[in-house]
């Protein structure tokens, strides 16, 4: 493989062009996986029959009254299972229980020739429970000592030492919600069967290897004898990365059992109530600063509420640990880590994957103790920047670390933040009822899987006899611009146009064992997979085009032409500094074919220099760092604790983009989706003792608040670093997908800016989260309160 980071001239990566779906989505001619049951025969439908109770054992399951409902054709029960009863990897998660974990958790499900039948049959069955007493909240599980997984430890230095040199200390607690995934497209699978008695499912799955695995064990079956194909995904953020599995698997139990398809599509409310959301928090903490504001030491402990099995959590928790420094060196660090176990949904991957969770503690802490230390929250955070040579507290170098300082310098020129810091003071001080918060705040995001064997990808390329391109690659699309990424590297690669080539869907069977689309790494790990198989095919195709040109080439040296020497450029293959001399790509194929070349190539990638020891929690888990910094300014009024988000500029570091279209997209995108989880999305669940307790009260649009286009700022600005190639990946590249989410987290801390402005100088204001209006006012009302007090005192 020639080097993985250079770009040929005139290659199609780096071009901004439109994702390759684009007209397909918005005229509705892209088909997703409820799509294609339609044009089945005897397809049936699923519908879940959910329990009404947070925590309860089932003693009675009667499902003969469903059966007598017309269409309904079966009803599936652990007893039809004839492989292994669960739906996750860690065995805890029963597909169909007979302890019912949380409200709304599906007990059995009913299959029917209509929706409107199985809805029907199912509310005929006659269940019995026995409720048990049921944890719901954070604190809750805390006192009960209710915890599940493995407990981790993130330690450097001595944070005694730490504290007992450090000139002011402080500490506190800070409690903050997860979110809802809400993808436009809810969970879907479609199961068949064929004569050979091979299960074809396809599913809106992150992951299908994994899916393939859990169908699998769930019939008792080997992998070889199911297919799961991912079409395209309406949206996913990690919500598909372990969640549709179980999905799949009734569907293909289904179809097995019954010889006909099997269709499962989640309405809303069902998708709401059935699957897991971005973990919630809770940290306790203690920090130490020096004279300067500098950081000494951090001891705390997080504890995020798993829901009631594992899932993902283990590896969220170490993500959020590993995150907990953001930007900033700190010389002692002791961070603890431990999952509550609760009576909800198994909480999941969110974009972002912890790394949010831990980067939102420090960025709390930082914007509650920079007017007790009498320095302005910016200034605080740009004085424990990382420099150049320094380590994380879990031990790997930050590389780079000067591109944190290019961004930061860079954003605050190109924003003005000086000039506008001016101009907010000047303003609050004129108006009494409402204030305007300015804020900038960094992310420093590692990219890679923290489980280093899935940090590996393969790919299936076929050169046909025109000369055209077909792709198959183990990543799957939910809309992120992957597949348009691959189009383009593989077009390079192969130095074609970029109409050469097309892209078949994700299928298990094309290419085995592949990770989730998750962590960013889908492009790093596809893309070099995909490089490599272009650069197979290219190398015989070079030997071939070799000798077809020697004779060309002998008008101007007598040397000859080695392979090594030739060159594929838009579409034209031709000795190194003779392109007169060239050939049509097609050509080339032509000549291969009829030499019998091979013109296939299975590409095989797995990111370099990784190594982590997940119970020491020490290691290099990550390829490179992304880098990132965002200025937002809000106003917000002292009556409501309404706001509006005025103006926000953004710079961020992707490297060389492969695709800036696709990648300003993502950076846009992920910085709505990060300002709705810490200002709107408020998930509420019923903590009181009713009928109803465990119940999830925000099941739907017009309870769960979502960024909408009135969220968006008045004035957008998004610009990529430039000149940041980075070597070792891709084209030069970087992950763009979760990185962008935390920029977000200036928003936050504009707000508690505005908040703080409605009382005195040098008082910590807390903000909680989600920062909604309510939540808002209630901080700006203890700052008005705290300067009523002063004016008191005064007097």
């Amino acid at each position: 493989m020639t080097s993985l980071y250079e770009r040929p001239p005139g290659g199609a990566v780096g071009e901004a062009i439109p994702h390759e779906s684009a007209e397909a989505h918005v005229t509705g001619h892209a088909l997703y996986t409820d799509d294609l049951g339609v044009r089945l025969q005897n397809l049936l439908h699923a519908w879940p029959l959910q329990a009404p109770h947070a925590h309860a054992r089932v003693t009675r399951l009667h499902i003969t009254p469903a059966l007598e409902v017309p269409g309904v054709v079966r009803v599936l029960t652990a007893a039809d299972v004839p492989g292994l009863n669960d739906a996750g990897v860690k065995h805890d998660e029963p597909l169909f229980p007979t302890e019912v974990m949380y409200y709304g958790h599906a007990v059995c499900w009913v299959l029917a020739d209509s929706i409107e039948a199985a809805r029907l049959g199912a509310q005929m069955i006659e269940v019995e429970y026995e409720p048990l007493p049921a944890l719901l909240t954070l604190q809750e599980a805390i006192e009960a000592e209710s915890f599940q997984g493995a407990q981790s430890t993130v330690h450097r230095g001595d944070v005694e030492h730490g504290f007992a040199q450090a000139a002011h200390v402080f500490g506190g607690e800070f409690e903050f919600g997860g979110q809802e995934h809400f993808y436009l497209e809810t969970n879907a699978a479609l199961a068949q069967v064929d004569e050979w008695g091979q299960v074809f499912v396809q599913s809106s799955t992150q992951h299908p290897t994994e899916t393939q695995e859990i169908v699998a064990h769930v019939l008792g079956l080997a992998s070889n004898e199911v297919t799961v194909q991912c079409l395209r995904m309406g949206g996913g953020f990690g919500g598909k990365e372990m969640q549709p599995h179980g999905y799949a698997a009734i569907a293909a139990l289904g179809a097995v059992l019954t010889g006909r398809p099997v269709r499962l599509r989640l309405n809303r409310q069902q998708d709401l109530t059935l699957t897991g959301k971005r973990h919630p928090f809770h940290a306790s903490w203690k920090v130490g600063f020096d004279a300067d504001g500098h950081l000494l030491a951090l001891q705390a402990t997080l504890t995020s509420d798993g829901g009631w099995s594992l899932d993902l959590s283990e590896p969220v928790m170490a993500r959020a640990l590993c995150h907990i420094d953001n930007a900033y060196f700190i010389p002692h660090v002791e961070v603890h880590g431990r999952i509550a176990k609760t009576n909800k949904t198994s909480q999941t991957a969110f974009r972002g994957f912890g790394g949010p969770q831990g980067m939102l503690v420090i960025e709390d802490i930082l914007g509650r103790c920079a007017p007790l230390l009498g320095l302005e929250p910016h200034e605080l955070r740009a004085r424990n920047f990382y420099q150049p040579g320094e380590s994380t507290p879990y031990g790997q170098p930050v590389r780079h670390a000067e591109r944190l300082h290019e961004v930061w310098g860079t954003l605050l020129g190109r924003s003005d933040f000086t000039a506008r810091q001016a101009e907010v003071r000047a303003f609050n001080a004129s108006h009494p009822h409402v204030k305007r918060g300015l804020a900038i705040t960094p992310v420093k995001f590692g990219i890679s899987f923290n489980f280093t064997a899935y940090n590996q990808a393969g790919a299936l390329v076929h050169v046909y006899k025109d000369g055209s391109v077909l792709i198959n690659h183990g990543g799957t699309e939910m809309g992120q611009g992957l597949h348009t990424k691959m189009l383009q590297v593989a077009a390079t690669a192969l130095g074609v146009p970029l109409s050469c080539v097309r892209l078949a869907p994700t299928r298990t069977d094309k290419v085995p064992n592949t990770s989730a689309t998750a962590a960013s790494s889908g492009a790093d790990l596809n893309g070099g997979a995909i490089k490599d198989a272009c650069e197979q095919i290219k190398a015989r195709l070079a030997s071939v085009a070799a000798g077809s040109l020697a004779a060309q080439a002998a008008k101007v040296s007598a040397l000859g032409v080695n392979p090594g020497d030739v060159r594929f450029e838009n579409g034209r293959v031709f000795p190194v500094g003779h392109p007169e001399l060239g050939m049509d790509f097609r050509q080339v194929v032509h000549d291969a074919y009829h030499l019998r070349t091979q013109l296939w190539a299975a590409g095989y990638y797995r990111t370099p220099g990784l190594h982590w020891d997940r119970v020491a929690m020490r290691g290099e888990p990550f390829k490179y760092f992304s880098y990132g910094a965002a200025v937002s300014e809000v106003e917000v009024d002292g009556f409501t604790g309404a706001y509006r988000l005025r103006r926000v500029d953004i710079l961020h570091d992707v490297g060389d983009s492969l695709s800036p279209l696709i990648d300003i997209g993502q950076v846009e995108g992920g910085f709505v989706q990060g300002a709705g989880w810490l200002t709107l999305e408020d998930l509420r669940w019923d903590t009181g003792g009713g009928p109803y307790r465990g119940r999830l009260a925000t099941q739907a649009a017009s309870t769960y608040k979502l960024p909408s286009l009135s969220e968006v700022p008045d004035v957008f600005n998004v610009a990529l670093l430039e000149r940041a190639t980075e070597s070792g990946v891709v084209y030069g590249s970087k992950a763009v997908g979760e990185p962008p989410l935390m920029l977000a987290i200036s928003v936050r801390e504009a707000l508690r800016q505005a908040a703080a402005a409605f009382g005195p100088e040098g008082s910590s204001t807390l903000l909680a989260s989600p920062a909604t209006p309510e939540a808002v006012f209630w901080a700006l009302d203890a700052a008005r309160q705290a300067s009523a007090r002063t004016e008191v005192a005064a007097d």
